[in-house]
């Protein structure tokens, strides 16, 4: 009888054994879930001279493109009404792909008549909340051409604010203009901010030396974005000019890439007619 008694005890602490490590599995699963789910993508692309000038078929092969991200930088867009329209048929395209995306537009960059251009935001609903309204950044609008674009985001009630940019040519010496940067985490103390942009300046420049002290880090090193003329021996891109800061410190590094969106394409001549750069991307989580 006593022998069956232990076999019993035994029995019963080895079910709740097993049934303690099954909820642990459980819990496990559940908080491994929770954090893909913590996790958005921002994608910046240049579009090169976005507006009326691209045809349909462009819009629908960028919305195919663009689809797997939450946020999408849009940087060249067309300055007069044809940005507008084209931002906003890009919208309706994506739209119709099932899932429900917003968009922000700003005004006109304060630049010169030839270098003013808008920037814009586009994103999914069901993924993102737009928060107040977003702005371009006016206090450097004279030391820098075309202000970088501000917006408030919230996701999974944690905020980040994403800041797009487009430097001057690497003629003019962006690196005038991206000195500025490093004074933009004092003047918003409060916000987490994401840099996506072109900056016409790889992320080696000792330039962004302030913003890497202060632990913005790059997303890439060493990664050209911009297309050549021709493609030699394979090789296609030409310079290292897309990039995304981000503070270490409230935004954790998933994965980052390109996409090789020429590749669809016969030669670079065609795909040029898309863009001159490549999409570029930053998966991340919150802190």
């Amino acid at each position: 009888m006593r022998h069956l008694y232990r076999q019993q005890l035994f029995l019963l602490k080895s079910i709740l054994f097993m049934k303690s490590r099954f909820s642990l599995l459980i819990i496990i699963l559940l908080l491994f879930a929770n954090s893909l789910f913590s996790q958005v993508t921002v994608c910046s692309w240049n579009l090169e001279n976005f507006g009326k000038s691209k045809a349909n078929a462009s819009i629908a092969f960028i919305a195919n493109t663009i689809k797997p991200f939450d946020v999408i930088c849009v940087l060249e867009v067309v300055a007069g009404d044809g940005g507008a329209f084209a931002i906003a048929k890009l919208s309706e395209e994506l739209n119709r792909k099932g899932l429900q995306w917003d968009y922000s537009i700003s005004e006109p960059t304060y630049s010169s008549a030839y270098k003013t251009e808008r920037y814009a935001f586009i994103w999914k609903k069901s993924r993102l909340k737009k928060i107040g309204n977003s702005w371009l950044e006016k206090k450097y609008k004279l030391e820098i051409d075309r202000e970088p674009f501000f917006c408030d985001f919230d996701y999974n009630g944690k905020l980040f604010t994403l800041v797009a940019f487009h430097a001057i040519t690497k003629s003019k010496q962006p690196e005038t203009e991206i000195k500025y940067f490093k004074l933009l985490p004092a003047e918003y103390p409060g916000k987490n901010l994401v840099f996506a942009g072109d900056y016409n300046c790889p992320e080696s420049h000792t330039v962004f030396n302030p913003l890497k002290a202060m632990g913005y880090k790059p997303v890439f090193t060493m990664q050209k974005t911009s297309l050549k003329q021709v493609c030699i021996n394979n090789n296609c891109l030409a310079s290292e000019f897309d990039n995304i800061f981000y503070n270490s410190a409230s935004v954790q590094f998933i994965q980052s890439g390109i996409v090789p969106f020429f590749s669809s394409f016969p030669n670079l001549k065609e795909a040029r007619k898309i863009s001159d750069h490549v999409p570029i991307f930053f998966q991340f989580s919150l802190n």
